[in-house]
This record gives C-alpha cells, sequence and structure tokens, in this order.
C-alpha cells in the first residue's frame, strides 16, 4: 500500500528523546527532564476541583464547537486583565490544544502551494502541519541581532501569503516589543499577507509584559492554549481569536474536524482562568530558575545563549564541541541520565551546533540535572 507524500513529514525530536529517556527510566534510571516544554507542576487544584465536581453533574458530552460559552467568555475576561482589550467571546474558538488551533489557521487560511513564512529557528510541528496540509514554509533565518525574529524586510523581500510569529519563541524565549510587533503587523497589511501571532507562553515572562497582536489589531488571528502558563499540557486545550468574518468559516471546519474540544478539559480550564495565585507561583519558579541557569551554564562551559525574555527555555550554541547535537545530546543521555533537545528540531540548517534546555522542571531537579552536567562536561573537555 502507498503512503501519502503529505504524511512523510519529519518526525518530532523531542518526542523521540523523551522516548528514549522513558527506556532508560523503565530499566529503573532517574532521568532528569530539561527536554520538554512542560511544567513540571500539575493543573491548578481549581481546575482539578472543577473535574471532580463536573464529573457528577455531567455525561461530559459534546460542546458546541466554538466551544462552552462560559468558557470563551472567561477567556475574554483574560485579555481584559492581561492586555485592557476588550475581546468578542464570539471570536474565541476552543481547540483541541494549540495543535488544533493552527490546524484550524492553516487550513481555513490557506490554498495548497500557498507558501507561510515562519522564524528559524522555530517550534518545529509548525513545518510538518504545513507540509501535511500541502503547504509551502518560507524558513526564515533570524539572528540573534533581531532577537531571532523575523523582521519587517522579511515580508517584504519574501512573496509570502501568510506569517507566523511567536512571542515568546519557542525554542530562544525572545520577545517582541510592541512597535516590532507593529512593525511586522504593518508590513504585512501592506503586503496582504496574514498575519498569526502564536502567544501560547504568555504569562511567562521576565523583565517586560509580552504583547498581544490584538493590542495592535483585531485583523490577525491570534493562538493560545492551558499548556504553558496554565500548567495544563496533557488536557489538550486552547484557543485562536480570529476576526469577525472568519468566524463561521472557522467553525464549520472545527465541527467536522474536531467536532469539539474535550468537555472535560473545558471544564477544568473554567478553573484554571480563576488560578491566578497558584499560577504566577509556577512563575516564581521559572525566574529562580531561569537567574540559576544565567549563574551556572557559564561555569559548566556553555556560555553562548542569550538569557530568555520569556517562556522556559535556554537556546544554546555548542559548536565549539560539537557540530552533531543530535549525538552530544544522545551522549548526554545515555551517560549521565539528563534528557535535553538538540537543536535540529528547531533549525533543520543552523540546528547541528545548538541546544534546547527546558527550565520548567523544579528548581531541585535542575540543580541536579546541571550537576551531572558538569560532571560530562568537565570528562568531555578532557
Amino acid at each position: 500500500m502507498k503512503n501519502s507524500a503529505r504524511g512523510r513529514v519529519d518526525p518530532f525530536i523531542v518526542m523521540d528523546v523523551m522516548e528514549a529517556a522513558r527506556q532508560i527510566e523503565k530499566l529503573g534510571h532517574e532521568v532528569i527532564h530539561l527536554e520538554v516544554g512542560q511544567p513540571g507542576t500539575g493543573a491548578p487544584t481549581l481546575a482539578k476541583e472543577k473535574v471532580i465536581n463536573g464529573l457528577s453533574d455531567s455525561t461530559m458530552g459534546y460542546t458546541v464547537a466554538l466551544g462552552i460559552p462560559e468558557l470563551r467568555e472567561k477567556i475574554a475576561d483574560l485579555y481584559w486583565r492581561w492586555y485592557k482589550i476588550k475581546v468578542d467571546p464570539g471570536r474565541i474558538i476552543v481547540t483541541p490544544g494549540s495543535s488544533g488551533s493552527f490546524i484550524l489557521a492553516f487550513t481555513g487560511l490557506f490554498d495548497v502551494g500557498d507558501t507561510v513564512g515562519i522564524g528559524s529557528p522555530g517550534y518545529p510541528s509548525y513545518r510538518q502541519i504545513l507540509k501535511a496540509l500541502s503547504l509551502n514554509t518560507c524558513a526564515i533565518k533570524t539572528t540573534n541581532d533581531n532577537k531571532f525574529q523575523p523582521v519587517a524586510t522579511d515580508i517584504i523581500d519574501n512573496n509570502l501569503d501568510g506569517l507566523l510569529i511567536a512571542s515568546p519563541a519557542n525554542p530562544t524565549g525572545s520577545m517582541l516589543n510592541k512597535d516590532e510587533l507593529e512593525g511586522l503587523m504593518e508590513a504585512c497589511d501592506r503586503k496582504q499577507t496574514v498575519f498569526i501571532s502564536d502567544e501560547i507562553y504568555h504569562g511567562i515572562e521576565y523583565d517586560a509584559r509580552a504583547v498581544s497582536a490584538l493590542e495592535i489589531s483585531d485583523d490577525c488571528f491570534v493562538i493560545n492554549s492551558f499548556s504553558k502558563y496554565f500548567s495544563m499540557t496533557g488536557w489538550r486545550l486552547g484557543w485562536i481569536v480570529v476576526p469577525d468574518d472568519y468566524i463561521r468559516q472557522f467553525e464549520r471546519l472545527a465541527q467536522n474536524l474536531f467536532i469539539c474540544a474535550p468537555h472535560i478539559s473545558q471544564v477544568a480550564a473554567l478553573g484554571a482562568l480563576d488560578s491566578h495565585d497558584e499560577l504566577n507561583q509556577n512563575l516564581k519558579t521559572y525566574r529562580a530558575n531561569r537567574a540559576l541557569l544565567i549563574q551556572q551554564l557559564p561555569k559548566i562551559g556553555f556560555k553562548k545563549f542569550a538569557p530568555p525574555d520569556g517562556a522556559f527555555y535556554f537556546y544554546i550554541d555548542v559548536s565549539e564541541y560539537t557540530d552533531n547535537s543530535l549525538n552530544f545530546c544522545k551522549a548526554i543521555l545515555e551517560e549521565v541520565r539528563v534528557a535535553i533537545t538538540p537543536g535540529s528540531d528547531f533549525d533543520p540548517e543552523r540546528g547541528l551546533e545548538t541546544v534546547r534546555l527546558s527550565y520548567a522542571c523544579s528548581t531541585s531537579d535542575l540543580k541536579k540535572g546541571l550537576r551531572r552536567l558538569n560532571n560530562f562536561m568537565s570528562n568531555y573537555r578532557l
């Protein structure tokens, strides 16, 4: 039997690293997980309480395709709390994770053969979802000088049907300020390029507040998730905010592609949206972990990095040690049982000289992981 060309996507390497780590854990060894962008905490207490109460009160059947109305209203309230902007709940579509939002956006906005620009390094699943939908990716080679973010000339110089940006970004944690974001959006408007903003790491910021594209214009598509700030990765729940004219088209797609997001997860999200104090405690842990890494990474030998503005990643240049980050990360996992992600996941061209380290774990686990990495590097440099 034949396989479709659209299905020949690359593996998501971080998931392969997770599986390799699981096999080592199966043998009874402890692995320190610094590879995956998953908070070390579970869903907030109020979210779990909502689920317990909801299970006794409901059959957890289908919801309407756009999501539970109460949840969409509470998400709209979040935009007022965080950004002081009013978003009509009718423009909010709840999806099975942010991945569901990307599938809706790419399917609802682009035709086969259209080209979408994404920054490189960038989240690898962007490329693979686009490929599976027979869309073309324009990998914009970003630089440290521009905080590994696209700039306006990248839109002007390329024939793009769409541009997808992420701020804070994965894997670099870099953020666009309001002027930079506005410049990109104005360039897209001039070129009639659809603007999509991945804002799933909003709420996890350090020295400055993340800016939402919706603060600048309603003529854009904004994607967010309950996975990161809200610490609900496995619940698979996200949302997309669309302009008024696109609501019905996206609703029809959601009805047919997903029917609805998981009912139980939507109930949990109602509690998560009221869990500010608990979630901000998680942010204190990320802040402490970030400070620890800024101090300790150079001592280990990892000196080439830019401290992240947001999210919970360090993207590190390891070119003085290896030109194959896949093998480098494999050796670290096998020898000292610390899982980190090779940069080739995020940048197929330059990523063999970089690694990504996630600090979403507990501070105690991070300290243990750093001790193990130091042992590895001490022997590696001999």
